[in-house]
């Protein structure tokens, strides 16, 4: 399995680096000040990303990508939530954060609200599933039991999801004294919402 590794380690691990819907969410509630909450989206990405993994070892994401109607069904999904927690991002409004509490300023902060935000984010991304249908088999050896090289591979995604997310939020905590203004977080809620909502209009245009 040495090869196969760190040939899957290789690709997966230019994937992690390109921006996309996971950098901006775990960015901007890191930035917001909500470490506990950041590291919840993280773990929560990272839930979704071995439950897809997993479920393509065992076979069920081929039975998705060979449904049209259950990949519809969750692609719509992932298209309703998306366009919600956009929009609930551009209404959002921020008060003056407590200097006592500075990492938890604002409703809806906390590790699970984190966590259940980013395992639905990821789950209800079909094209996650498609990703793993496509790509995990190659790199699965012949003779080797199917599931539990699947899990092993799908961990190496996960660690390298884990050391790549530390970075955005260590980068953004340096930036949290600057941007600690109402008006600044506004902007910044104002941007990763019309974000979200592209990442929504992408999916439900199936590019």
């Amino acid at each position: 399995m040495a090869g196969p590794l760190a040939s899957f380690a290789l690709v997966v691990g230019l994937l992690t680096l390109t921006p996309g819907l996971d950098t901006a969410l775990i960015l901007r509630t890191a930035v917001l000040g909500r470490r506990r909450q950041a590291w919840g989206v993280v773990l929560g990405i990272q839930t979704g990303t071995l439950v897809w993994g997993t479920a393509s070892a065992a076979g069920v994401s081929v039975l998705l990508t060979a449904s049209r109607l259950g990949y519809e069904a969750l692609r719509w999904a992932g298209v309703c939530y998306l366009l919600w927690t956009g929009a609930r991002m551009l209404r959002s409004r921020h008060r003056q954060p407590d200097a006592e509490h500075p990492e938890e300023d604002g409703p809806g902060g906390g590790w699970w609200a984190g966590w259940r935000r980013g395992t639905l984010t990821n789950l209800l991304n079909p094209k996650v599933g498609v990703f793993y249908v496509a790509v995990l088999p190659p790199f699965i050896p012949a003779g080797a039991p199917h599931l539990a090289a699947g899990v092993l591979l799908t961990s190496v995604h996960v660690a390298e999801g884990l050391l790549w997310s530390a970075v955005l939020i260590a980068f953004a905590r340096t930036l949290r004294t600057r941007l600690r203004r109402p008006s600044v977080r506004r902007l910044l809620d104002r941007a990763t919402g019309v974000a979200v909502l592209g990442f929504g209009a992408k999916l439900a245009l199936g590019d």
